[in-house]
């Protein structure tokens, strides 16, 4: 019989979680950043045998061994490190991704985005994780990391400038895309971080495809559906290029487990 085990990744918002019984996906959910000291009480309970219901779904408490195997891809050391106390745990690290070509402070949730995606759809492979920051991470058929690029994610852009200055407010996205000419102050910023990112997509799509014309392109993270709808409106051409896919770090994390 195939064995469940977790999933965690741990983003710089949120913590990403996926239940998989061999290589099947059963469920994933994801739940907010608790406060240090009240998550390690909930590890030191999941220790002694008290799964946690704080982070995981109902019928998952009730169904899952609290021994059950957990891998870890996390950004953020201070959380890594309390996980650690956790007997069942495994860290994901770079020198386990079968990708060449990876440099030290490369981040591990793009590598297991890229590989992921690789291994979904076929290399040459683009990634554009619109997270908390904007990537982009390439690989070539040989899974040899080309490259990429990271600039500040949507909501980044526009905390910044509500934080950073003095006059300007802090704003929501409109559901539409706005008016590129804008009239009051709102509108303006929407239109300056929106466009700007959505010609940067393009740019970078387009020098892609010049070194890759038959590379697949996916697209992943938090701010994905924002982009591909304000994408469909601006660059109907490049929207119909991207392959929507909120797992590929799980997916990147179930080839590292069942190729054990």
């Amino acid at each position: 019989m195939a064995q469940s085990w977790l999933a965690l990744t741990i983003g710089n918002s949120r913590l990403h979680w996926a239940w998989f019984v061999g290589a099947n996906l059963q469920e994933t959910w994801d739940t907010k950043y608790l406060p240090i000291e009240i998550l390690d009480q909930l590890i030191q309970r999941w220790v002694s045998g008290i799964l946690a219901a704080e982070l995981l779904p109902p019928l998952l408490v009730s169904t899952l061994d609290s021994q059950i195997p957990l891998y870890i891809a996390s950004v953020v050391p201070a959380q890594t490190k309390l996980w650690q106390t956790y007997p069942h745990t495994k860290i994901i690290t770079l020198d386990s991704i079968p990708l060449l070509g990876l440099y030290p402070t490369l981040g591990i949730d793009r590598a297991l985005a890229l590989l992921g995606a690789g291994e979904t759809y076929g290399y040459p492979i683009l990634v554009i994780d619109g997270g908390t920051a904007l990537t982009f991470t390439g690989a070539n058929r040989n899974r040899n990391l080309i490259g990429g690029a990271i600039l500040p994610g949507v909501k980044l852009q526009l905390e910044s400038l509500s934080q950073r200055t003095g006059a300007l407010p802090a704003i929501q996205l409109p559901t539409d895309l706005p008016p590129r000419w804008a009239k009051e102050t709102s509108t303006a910023i929407a239109s300056g971080v929106l466009y700007t990112i959505l010609a940067g997509i393009r740019d970078f799509i387009t020098d892609w495809h010049d070194w890759f014309p038959d590379s697949k392109i996916a697209i992943t993270g938090g701010d994905a559906n924002l982009l591909l709808t304000s994408l469909e409106t601006q660059y109907p051409e490049i929207k119909d290029r991207l392959i929507p896919d909120f797992r590929l770090i799980f997916w990147g994390i179930r080839s590292l487990v069942v190729s054990c």
